[in-house]
């Protein structure tokens, strides 16, 4: 079995997570990690699943992708197994007037911490902008790297809150 990479980007409408998937369940490929959401008025989806050769997958999906509705990618990748967590799961959460470079901040931050973003979602409603981040960190840096990131946050006119992940909820 190939283990693939697979996105899908397009106008959004209703069915498109039901069309990709009944293609690859009748390809035999069974889905073991994805994410879809709906980026101004785009459908995002991009998902791992483990099956048939990417080149039967991509034909198999071509059809979705005539006249330039969906665009498809197939890619196959190497599996790297399940991977421990190295440190502890935490939420930033930033909200404030929008302007440039927020995310490149704030990221930049938790990077140069040792911080993984392991999940990122932005919206903009209105002039307000909100990033919620999970975030995987080393053990002992979360006091000294939400100073940091406060300190960030303010130079730029946002917020910023820095807090233990509770794991039932991820």
């Amino acid at each position: 079995m190939n283990e693939l990479a697979i996105t899908v980007i397009g106008r959004d409408r209703p069915g498109i997570v039901a069309d990709v998937a009944e293609v690859l369940s009748r390809l035999g490929a069974n889905l073991t990690d994805s994410t879809m959401t709906r980026l101004g008025g785009h459908f995002a989806m991009t998902l791992i699943c483990v099956g048939p050769a990417a080149a039967e997958v991509e034909a198999a999906l071509a059809p979705l992708a005539a006249e330039g509705r969906l665009l498809a990618t197939v890619r196959a990748v190497t599996p790297d197994g399940e991977t421990a967590l190295r440190g502890e799961p935490y939420v930033m959460a930033v909200h404030g007037a929008d302007r440039m470079g927020i995310v490149a901040a704030m990221t930049r931050v938790l990077a140069d911490f040792g911080g993984n973003v392991t999940d990122l979602s932005t919206r903009l409603t209105g002039a307000l902008y909100v990033v919620v981040a999970e975030v995987d960190l080393p053990p002992g840096v979360a006091g000294e790297l939400a100073g940091r990131l406060e300190r960030v946050a303010a130079e730029l006119g946002v917020e910023v809150t820095l807090r233990p992940a509770d794991p039932d909820l991820l």
